[in-house]
């Protein structure tokens, strides 16, 4: 999921889907890409759970997923809150 983060286009993509549901060709105007970089970060995006899609015609749109985004959130804050049961370090008695 934290790959989905690890980049600049990802996050400019994420930037522009705060807005709403986007369609690939507004997202293909408003980047530095072309439709298979377009596509690659998207994948990776929606993989994560981040992003959702859907098809409409021969067009994708995206948006940002509400149940992801809160995973991402909620999985962020456990990794970074501090354990307060309280561990002897082993390795110093060794």
């Amino acid at each position: 999921m934290f790959k989905a983060f690890c980049d600049e286009k990802r996050l400019r993509i994420l930037e522009l889907l705060r807005g709403g549901e986007k369609c690939a060709c507004v997202l293909l105007e408003q980047l530095d890409l072309g439709q298979s970089g377009l596509s690659y970060h998207m994948k990776i995006l929606v993989e994560s759970g981040i992003v959702e899609s859907r098809q409409e015609g021969k067009w994708t749109h995206y948006k940002i997923s509400e149940k992801g985004s809160a995973y991402a959130s909620a999985l962020l804050k456990s990794l970074t809150t501090p354990n307060t049961v309280i561990e002897e370090d082993v390795c110093c008695k060794l």
